[in-house]
């Protein structure tokens, strides 16, 4: 086991191309990951990683290293997962990650079910709004949208997310409500930021009779989490063009009115990823049927439909 250990270590550092990213998804500190991967180099007689202050790399002799090691290292840990089970029960800890207002809407609310029908089972959940490697950094499971289906990675999907425009009460009172999407150009716009381009986003919505028209508020603050546009609209600042997954809720209420009634725009799935293993460990198995169930009992995904 305590090679196994030294193993995880230097294959972890390898793929995530640090100690430190290394150390957070093992639970480990950055220094006994580095530690663990020198006792392998002392071990094996051979420098895996050129080291510097900027960055790791592997060797030539760490490439060919991690190459034969790492599909068989994969496949001794999930037998070892599968053999720990208790008594064919789903046990251990469970690696999620999840974005931050979706995993506290929709997901979080879910855990006194999933613990009670699972006790063995130690949720450690990431919450955080960025695109993660799901096999890289060591997760069971991801709950997103628009992740890109590499090699080792499946899908089921959850539901389908749109894009539709909402203001609050509050701002849209004695203002004209727009009856077109070209309308939202005399309204206070608050815009999105992409995180990975850096850009605004900008969408072009689709009526019911199959038209299509931009929509294009008057940029009046710019966000880069829909959460964060959500309360800027709920405050009556202004527009929001928001995933249905973070409007949903408001304009059931009515904190929220949503604007263009026929007008929307598909953002595509929303899926719960898992890596594709021969023996995928019955932790991950029941979470994924677990959420997989409790959205077709909610019905979530028709109240992701804004048609």
């Amino acid at each position: 086991m305590e090679a196994l250990n030294l193993l995880e270590s230097f294959i972890r550092s390898a793929q995530v191309g640090s100690f430190s990213a290394a150390a957070r998804s093992l639970g480990l500190t950055p220094a006994a990951v580095s530690k663990n991967v020198a006792r392998l180099e002392a071990e094996l007689g051979l420098r895996l990683f050129h080291r510097s202050t900027r960055k790791l790399a592997l060797t030539e002799e760490g490439e060919q290293f991690f190459e034969n090691a790492a599909t068989p290292y994969a496949t001794l840990r999930d037998a070892f997962a599968h053999a720990a089970q208790r008594d064919g029960k789903p046990s251990g800890v469970l690696r999620v990650t999840v974005g931050l207002g979706f995993g506290n809407e929709y997901i979080v609310p879910l855990l006194g079910d999933f613990l009670a029908r699972y006790p063995a089972i130690i949720p450690d959940w990431h919450f955080e709004n960025r695109a993660v490697d799901l096999v890289g950094e060591g997760y069971d499971a991801a709950i997103a949208g628009g992740i890109e289906l590499t090699e080792g990675v499946v899908a089921r999907k959850l539901a389908t997310a749109y894009i539709i425009a909402v203001a609050s009460p509050a701002y849209m009172a004695g203002r004209a409500m727009p009856e077109h999407p070209s309308d939202l150009a005399g309204l206070d716009g608050i815009a999105r930021r992409s995180g990975p381009t850096g850009r605004l986003r900008a969408w072009t919505l689709r009526n019911g009779a199959g038209q299509e028209a931009p929509a294009e508020p008057s940029v009046r603050m710019i966000f880069d989490d829909p959460e964060a546009m959500a309360r800027a609209a709920l405050l009556g600042y202004g527009v929001a063009l928001l995933p249905t997954p973070h409007a949903a809720r408001w304009v059931a209420s009515g904190a929220l009115i949503r604007l263009l009634p026929d007008w929307s725009a598909e953002l595509g799935a929303l899926s719960i990823y898992y890596p594709n293993k021969k023996l995928v460990p019955l932790k991950t198995r029941a979470f994924i049927d677990f959420v997989v169930e409790a959205f077709r009992k909610k019905r979530l995904a028709a109240l992701f439909d804004p048609r």
